[in-house]
Order: C-alpha cells, then structure tokens, then sequence
C-alpha cells in the first residue's frame, strides 16, 4: 500500500473511532480538561460546546459545558443556549450559567436568581432556589426536566458536560484545587431550580445523585425549603436517598417511577422529609452577585441571549406539550418526563392543586 493512502486510511479510521466510555466513567483531572469530553456522533449528533473554558470564551454566547459548584455565591446550572427554549428540546446541549465570571461561562444575569439556599452536608452539596427562568434562555412556562452525567446512551446530558467543587473536603480548603464531580443531577423548569453534586470520595454518591427518578423533579431529588427573597448558605444532614421513603408503618420502600407511556404522574405514595439544617448565615443578592451586576447597565433589564430557538411549546402553563427539533434533546413531550419537576405537582391540562413548595 503506498504511504500517503496508508496515512489517509489511518486519519479517516481515526475519526470515525467511537469512544465508548460513559461520560460518568471518564477522570479528568481540572488541569487536563480536553477541548471537548465528547468526539462521539451518534444517534443525538455531537457535543455543540466545549470544555476548555477561560477568559477567552466568557460571555453571554459562551458554549461552555463545564460547571463550578463552590458555595452559595460561586456556582453554575445548566441552561439553554437560545431563548424560549423548551428544557426537553434542548437537554444534550445546554451551556453553563454561573453566578460569577471568571469561569469562562456565560452569567446568571441580576435579578433572576430571587432566593437561593447552598446546603453543605456529608455526603453532598446542593443549591437550589428560585429563578427567573426567561433570563437564562427557559422558556416562560416550561415545566423543564433533568440533567445527569449519564442519559440513556451513557453520554450524559448535556453531552459531554463536566461539573468540578472546590467544596470537598479532598480539596482541603485549598480554594483553588478544583475536584471532578463524578455523580451529580440538576433540575431546572417551574421557575426552580436544584443542582446536587454528591462527594466523589462518598460510598453513597450514587445514590444520594440518583439518576432515575427525572419525572418528580426538585422536591423529590432534592428537598429543600425553595423560598422567594432568601438567600442563605448552611450546614445539613443529608436527605435520604431519593425514591426511599418511610411510611406511616414504619415501613422503608423505595419508589418505581412510572414509564412515560402511562401518562403524566398525579399523585405520589409519599412526601419527601426535608432534611435539617443548622448554622445558616443569611445574605442579600447584591452582597453575593455583585461582581455578576457589574456585567449588566444597573437601568436595564437583562434579556435572554444566545439568538433565537427552533423549539416551541404549546399551551401556556406548566404541563404543556414540547414541540419543535432538538438536535440532542431525547424526549419530544417534557409535560410527560417532567410532570414534578419544580416540585409542582401536575397533571395534562395543568395544575392539578398539589403544591409541594412554598
């Protein structure tokens, strides 16, 4: 075979090599992040962002797709790249949003977070809190949905996302020694939010960011108090581990979700127990975000950025239909794969009265 055919059969052989490493299974150490997780084009395309983030991809069209989760005034969640765009239409390709800069992120704009609570225990930290969904590219209404490092095709949504905390006790307080979150789960829709990244050093970080149950949302995977106009970080005990419940006989069982076919969920055997927590300190917005404020005209009211979506959702309250091209997304009715996310409890035509959070 002549060289130069040899050389061009290698380069082409190299290119279409699938990695078949689930993203969950991938080390990366934070000095070692790649240009991007994923090179893989399978059945829901390529990873649309990239992991190497810094100075040079900061801003409001950033397609960054590594996270920070550090403390109540320095961490990220995923959100949409365009406006109105629906969660389950866009789930395989969602960029970070951070509440400072410097990540190499696009920024929570000020204002949209209106309460937030960072919760340190054991085993995991979480944050979760109230949005103003709009301003990080949701659209108005969608009930939103979660992501995981894991998917059905184990490449994670969104593809090739990686989360790193300086929170664990592996980094020894050394704010600047970045671990990498190897279990995690964030839900978004309802106009709440939560985001758990379980210690990778736990037993138990698999369960406690239990993937499975993406249909009951927030309150369920990570019940916490969801307050407008509070923003306080604490320590806690941890939650017990989502779908194990304790019933009114003493009795611990654990939930089996549903499948989709069967329709939305109405109704669950259990309320969650939100776990206890001790030494909050409590904050203002403008203590916390400053540095986020200071991107945006203090006279002008940030708008969603990023262009426009292809998406579309259908009907105007939580429980309505997603329509549209995705691209990456894997489920084409969000009513039925998030009916709880938000912790509103919902049925098809709406609001079925279950309110689980305040």
């Amino acid at each position: 075979m002549y060289p130069i055919v040899a050389v061009a059969l290698a380069v082409v052989g190299s290119a279409v090599a699938q990695d078949t490493t689930p993203l969950a299974d991938k080390r990366i150490p934070y000095n070692q992040i790649p240009y991007m997780v994923d090179t893989n084009n399978g059945p829901r395309g390529i990873q649309t962002g990239y992991n190497q983030c810094n100075s040079t991809t900061q801003g409001q069209t950033s397609l960054c797709q590594t996270a920070i989760v550090n403390s109540i005034d320095d961490f990220c969640i995923w959100g949409p790249q365009k406006p109105n765009s629906s969660i389950a239409d866009t789930e395989g390709e969602l960029v970070a949003w951070c509440t400072q800069p410097g990540h190499g992120t696009r920024v929570i704009p000020p204002n949209a977070l209106t309460g937030v609570q960072f919760m340190q225990t054991p085993d995991y930290v979480q944050v979760t809190g109230r949005i103003d969904q709009v301003l990080i590219n949701i659209a108005d209404g969608d009930s939103g949905g979660e992501e995981d490092p894991h998917g059905a095709d184990g490449r994670g949504n969104p593809l090739g996302s990686l989360i790193y905390s300086n929170a664990f006790p592996a980094s020894g307080g050394d704010k600047t020694k970045l671990i990498q979150v190897i279990e995690w789960h964030n839900f978004l829709g309802g106009d709440i939010f939560c985001m758990k990244v379980c210690d990778p050093a736990g037993a138990n970080a698999a369960h406690f960011c239990e993937h499975i149950f993406d249909r009951i949302g927030c309150m369920y995977n990570a019940p916490a108090a969801y307050q407008n106009g509070t923003f306080e970080s604490c320590k806690g005990d941890n939650q017990d581990f989502p779908g194990v419940y304790t019933g009114s006989d003493g009795q611990v069982s654990t939930y089996s979700q549903p499948p989709e076919s069967l329709g939305v969920i109405s109704s669950m055997p259990y309320q969650p127990k939100t776990p206890a927590s001790s030494q909050c300190t409590t904050f203002t917005s403008a203590q916390l975000y400053a540095s986020a404020a200071s991107l945006f005209p203090s006279s002008t009211t940030p708008s969603p950025t990023g262009g426009s979506s292809s998406g579309t959702r259908s009907g105007s309250g939580v429980g309505s239909t997603a329509t549209g091209s995705s691209g990456n997304g894997t489920s084409s009715n969000g009513a039925g794969r998030a009916a709880l996310c938000g912790g509103v409890l919902v049925a098809a035509a709406g609001v079925l009265g279950a309110v689980l959070v305040v």
